[in-house]
């Protein structure tokens, strides 16, 4: 998802300089914003997820430590799930900024006319 996302920015980036903006293209990237979005949601319950496990498993570590060394597997993956997430969380609102200047360009193009 991470190589997906970054190559969709840089092309809306070019698309953008370029100063080449359609009604097409402002629409598409709406649907694009939307898939993200529910990506960034489903990830955010599996980091939730994870972080109850997390938590659930060392308070049973505090009966038996061997609960700890499942507890250890919990933290590395939430740790990777929160970076990911926060990854997504960034690019998702970047995308909202380029909705504006795509918007901002388009107004440009018709006033134009």
């Amino acid at each position: 998802m991470k190589n997906y996302i970054s190559k969709y920015i840089k092309n809306i980036e070019k698309i953008i300089s370029n100063g080449n903006i359609s009604k097409k293209d402002i629409d598409r990237h709406l649907i694009k914003i939307q898939f993200f979005q529910h990506e960034r949601l489903i990830h955010l319950l599996v980091t939730l997820f994870y972080a109850i496990f997390t938590l659930v498993f060392f308070v049973l570590g505090m009966i038996s430590w061997l609960f700890f060394i499942i507890d250890v597997i919990f933290i590395a993956f939430l740790i990777f799930y929160i970076l990911h997430y926060f990854f997504l969380e960034n690019s998702v609102q970047y995308l909202y900024i380029l909705y504006d200047n795509m918007l901002d360009l388009d107004e440009k193009r018709i006033s134009k006319g």
